[in-house]
């Protein structure tokens, strides 16, 4: 198994989206049909929170105006994101690129069915410290932005590595 992620690390990055669009749409299935049936404020520490939020528009609740277009073109920007990094992820072939692309892939396609199945992304994870309060957000908003952090890193220590290897020519 391991030999087959070495010479197509791609297939990594799918199993990642495939694990964290399932814990996604699981964790959500749980929270709205089972422990949110009766809305209501889970407290879980003095920090941390589950509570019901439906997010009709995109990160912290932006463009959250009522338009029955804006669901679709929502949908089809999270879709259409998820084929595009599929398909770079597959030319680029680097393991370190596949992984953080594999959580995007797998947190856009599970808040792109949210927001098909019910017109918005359902969020219930809420922390809160010190009176500073961060908008609720699910297990897809997690894989998108540890995903793209890793992304952001892997860009700035490939750039690193190759201006190390440039001197060294």
């Amino acid at each position: 198994m391991n030999r087959i992620f070495q010479t197509k690390p791609y297939l990594a990055g799918l199993l990642i989206s495939l694990l964290v669009l399932c814990i996604d749409q699981w964790s959500k299935f749980v929270i709205v049909y089972d422990v949110m049936m009766r809305p209501h404020v889970i407290e879980v520490t003095s920090f941390f929170n589950i509570v019901m939020a439906w997010n009709r528009g995109v990160s912290f609740g932006m463009f959250g105006w009522d338009s029955s277009v804006k669901v679709y073109v929502l949908t089809a920007m999270a879709f259409g994101a998820a084929i595009g990094l599929t398909i770079w992820m597959v030319r680029e072939n680097r393991i370190r690129f596949a992984l953080p692309c594999g959580a995007i892939i797998g947190g856009a396609l599970g808040n792109g069915i949210d927001r098909l199945h019910w017109g918005a992304v359902a969020d219930f994870l809420d922390f809160h410290m010190a009176g500073y309060h961060w908008p609720a957000f699910n297990v897809a908003d997690i894989g998108i932005t540890c995903g793209a952090t890793f992304l952001i890193l892997d860009s700035l220590f490939s750039k690193a590595d190759s201006s190390k290897t440039d001197e060294c020519e």
